[in-house]
């Protein structure tokens, strides 16, 4: 996508599954933030993740769709519950049903070469698995996004 098509933006941040969409805070709030991400991991054991090919959100965004399954609706749930109960972080909860997906390209996806680009992903396949265990936060760097922490789910 970055050759072809000119598109970065997916590449300022390592693959994930967005839970809470990004928002500012204040730098002195960051521990109590990681100490929430903490409380929240506690309530959940690890659970395969499952990728199903390719999608879109037309005509601006590309992406690796994952299924939703009942662990990772689980963690999207709890986490919105806590924030929505935690109004110093100043988190919007989104009202959109939760779709998870890994971004390719998006907002740098000018809309005139959306379906190019699309023409070449609509039809691949990519199907992988693998085990999530734990939440991460990402914090913008004025550049990239950096994982600053990792909060480790329960063991079964």
């Amino acid at each position: 996508m970055s050759e072809k098509f000119g598109c970065t933006v997916g590449l300022k941040s390592p693959a994930h599954i967005t839970i809470i969409p990004p928002f500012w805070m204040e730098e002195e709030k960051e521990t109590e933030l990681l100490n929430a991400v903490d409380i929240i991991s506690r309530e959940v054991t690890s659970f395969s993740v499952v990728t199903n090919d390719f999608s879109a959100f037309k005509p601006r965004t590309i992406f690796i769709d994952v299924e939703l399954n009942e662990k990772l609706n689980e963690v999207k749930i709890l986490s919105d519950a806590f924030f929505k109960q935690q109004p110093d972080y100043k988190i919007k909860i989104d009202n959109r049903p939760f779709h998870p997906h890994i971004t390719i390209a998006t907002r740098d996806l000018h809309k005139k070469s959306f379906y190019e680009a699309w023409s070449i992903f609509e039809n691949k396949i990519f199907k992988e698995e693998w085990i999530a265990t734990g939440l991460s936060v990402l914090k913008h760097n004025q550049k990239n996004w950096d994982v600053v922490y990792t909060s480790q789910f329960k063991n079964l």
